[in-house]
């Protein structure tokens, strides 16, 4: 149990480094639109329920549901995204509004706002009505507007970054938002991005944009791999038999022996050079005279791929995936053989592959698979659950959370979001509810951000409690550390204590610190019963903090007086104390380090080790 609660609070102080972390959304915005009815007879017409509406909901869906996700779960969320001029972009820009994301849409008359409409009854859908999609492209001005709109939100947000590197979230479901002018802007300014996520139907479009993370469904993933290996076929067909394009493993992996696809579009089918499609019917890149290879998109049958019911084999019009590597062999496990080709097909530095409702096969650059899992839910329960999956899963990886540990938040992201139907978005609070962080007697988290630190305070000081606070690295937490910061409480009604990002800590002490990443270092401090609440900040000094706390007293640690203390001037004009606190002699973090490094630098050749 004890375990398990330190490595709640780890994953919390993750989610509490990632607060107002200035993220870009851009893709294909839409409406989600739930119509919840009665049914309780059948019309004279046909056998067909009568239906009575009762509540209807808006919801924001596709890209903007992303983006207000990003802003639930604390992160300073934007959004650029084409919008119609009509009564569903209006309630579009409303759900934005209330959701606190930056909407820097760009408004296109003319062009209808995408809009997905599902009628339910007993909470079971009956049906969905979509209206918007790839027919209704941008015109030569909306692409400029995008353009310019692309610009602006990128400098604006590196104006209230402070020093954050900016995040650039890509959603592209195919229905028209990025064209190819819209896509090489985002290529051409990858630079301007530390870390790049991709959501696309199609991500072959995508060449060159090189994310940190993509974020494929399993019917995405394989479509992928099936247009690669078609489009390998295409310039080696004497090595490939007609009709079957083969995807051998590689030698060390684990899972089926062998992965098979029907004929895509660029790739060889049935019959002579440029017929048709052998099961969608759609005419090959060479009967066109478009290239080969994965590009273009996908045809209808692409779309239809289904686990068969002996969870060996995955087949749908168009993609056939076979597994004959025996009992067990599941999406899990095709996905999981599939990470590296993956990788390499997208230029990504992770992927996850999404499985609905049995999780998620994640992959980075260590070859070693993460697997996550979710709970069974009616459909209309997980509708946007991957886009709490994908905003999760980018400020995790934006607040250098390490791979394993981004995953399991994303996947908590959309797991705690399925409880009901409707539009999924997973709050901070949800979040950290879920982690089940502590908090003091007045029910605060013990791992706070820097955004929601003043209004904790103010609480505080309304309850009449005095306020403590101190800064530091606290790399290798020690004795002497604990010392210090008992002291410290004890100057006080509790005691916040201010921990330099891994950022700072390297700027401050140089490239090989530190020893410990953050979330190990909040974590310990946040289980110190002396410490009441923890808060990283990314700056060499904590005045920003100082001046939004205004502490009753400061500590800083050490033997000169107080009035050497840098930050001294603005505590005293603020109207607090400030207090120096001696360290334990020979327990400061630099001197554990230099012992550790001494022992594990043994003797010379020379000197006595045998040769």
């Amino acid at each position: 149990m004890a375990g398990a609660a330190a490595e709640d609070r780890r994953l919390a102080t993750v989610v509490a480094t990632w607060q107002e972390r200035p993220v870009l959304v851009v893709g294909d915005a839409m409406l989600d639109e739930w119509r919840f009815a009665e049914s309780e007879r059948l019309c004279r017409e046909a056998p067909a329920p009568v239906l009575t509406l009762r509540r209807r909901i808006s919801a924001a869906g596709g890209a903007a549901n992303t983006a207000v996700n990003v802003a639930a779960l604390g992160g300073r969320a934007v959004l650029v995204a084409p919008v119609g001029a009509d009564v569903a972009g209006d309630e579009l820009h409303d759900c934005l509004d209330r959701a606190g994301v930056w909407d820097r849409t760009v408004s296109q008359p003319g062009r209808p706002t995408p809009v997905k409409r599902r009628m339910l009854a007993g909470n079971q859908i009956l049906l969905r009505e979509d209206s918007g999609g790839p027919g209704d492209g941008l015109d030569s001005d909306g692409v400029a507007h995008m353009l310019t709109a692309l610009h602006c939100a990128t400098e604006e947000l590196r104006a209230v970054a402070a020093g954050h590197p900016l995040t650039l979230v890509v959603c592209d479901y195919g229905l028209g938002a990025l064209p190819a002018a819209v896509r090489a802007w985002l290529v051409d300014n990858r630079d301007r991005f530390g870390t790049v996520a991709l959501d696309a139907h199609d991500l072959a479009d995508w060449r060159g944009l090189n994310p940190t993370v993509v974020t494929p469904s399993f019917a995405e993933a394989t479509r992928l791999l099936a247009r690669a290996a078609a489009g390998f076929a295409h310039t080696e067909r004497s090595a490939v038999p007609s009709g079957d394009v083969h995807l051998d493993h590689p030698a060390e992996a684990d899972g089926p022996s062998e992965l098979m696809v029907g004929a895509a579009p660029g790739g060889t089918g049935e019959g002579a050079p440029g017929s048709p499609h052998p099961t969608s019917g759609a005419p090959t890149a060479e009967a066109t005279g478009g290239p080969a290879g994965p590009t273009g998109e996908p045809t209808p049958g692409e779309e239809r791929v289904a686990l068969t019911g002996d969870g060996l084999s995955v087949t749908g019009t168009g993609v056939t995936v076979s597994a004959t590597a025996g009992e067990g062999v599941d999406r899990a496990v095709l996905a999981r053989s599939r990470l590296s080709e993956l990788r390499a097909h997208t230029g990504a530095d992770v992927v996850a592959v999404t499985l609905d409702t049995e999780g998620a096969v994640v992959g980075g650059a260590d070859g070693e698979p993460r697997r996550s899992h979710s709970t069974p839910v009616p459909a209309s329960h997980a509708v946007g659950a991957g886009d709490a999956y994908l905003a999760a899963m980018t400020l995790a990886l934006a607040a250098d959370a390490g791979l394993a540990t981004a995953a399991q938040l994303a996947q908590l992201a959309a797991t705690i979001t399925v409880v009901d139907t409707g539009t999924c978005v997973c709050r901070r609070e949800d979040l950290l509810g879920a982690l089940g962080t502590g908090g003091d007697e007045g029910g605060h988290p013990a791992l706070v951000g820097a955004g929601e630190l003043a209004a904790l305070v103010d609480e505080h000081r309304q309850a009449g409690r005095s306020v403590v606070f101190t800064n530091g690295c606290f790399d290798v937490l020690h004795p002497g550390h604990v010392r210090y910061l008992t002291q410290a409480r004890a100057l006080g009604d509790l005691l916040i204590v201010a921990v330099n990002s891994d950022g700072s800590v390297r700027r401050l002490k140089g490239p090989d610190r530190p020893v410990n990443p953050v979330e190990d270092r909040t974590a310990l401090l946040a289980a110190l019963a002396c410490v009441d609440h923890v808060v990283v900040f990314e700056e060499d000094s904590p005045t920003g903090l100082i001046e939004a706390v205004r502490p009753d007293v400061y500590v800083k640690g050490g033997d000169y007086p107080p009035e050497m203390v840098p930050e001294a001037p603005l505590v005293r004009r603020l109207g607090g104390q400030v207090h120096t606190l001696g360290y334990v002699p020979d327990r400061s973090t630099s001197a554990i380090i230099d012992r550790i490094r001494a022992q594990t630098v043994g003797p010379s050749v020379g000197e006595g080790r045998p040769a």
